[in-house]
């Protein structure tokens, strides 16, 4: 994981959700914005107090997330019906 200098956790700020550091903006909050299309000119544009550099550190930081997150496969039920089931340290994520 690299060194995130942008990203700010505070158990004080959004309740230690991962923000922009001085703009009390959440990552989620930002990448969800590009998730719905907003362009990063649309973004800056609606934020004024953030850079390109800011949007860049969260893209950054979920990524760096989403790599260190594990998941714990193994086979379960009987020998001939046997299914593979993934656990997620998140339980929305669990799949089977």
């Amino acid at each position: 994981m690299t060194d995130h200098l942008r990203i700010a956790l505070d158990p004080a700020v959004l309740a230690g959700k991962p923000v922009v550091r001085g703009a009390r903006l959440a990552v989620e909050f930002i990448i969800g914005l590009m998730a719905e299309r907003w362009s990063e000119a649309d973004i800056l544009a609606a934020y004024p107090g953030l850079e390109s550099d800011d949007i860049q550190a969260c893209l950054a930081y979920a990524r760096d997330v989403l790599i260190s997150e594990r998941l714990h496969c193994c086979r379960t039920g009987m020998e001939g019906q046997s299914e593979l089931m993934c656990l997620s340290p998140y339980p929305e994520n669990a799949s089977s």
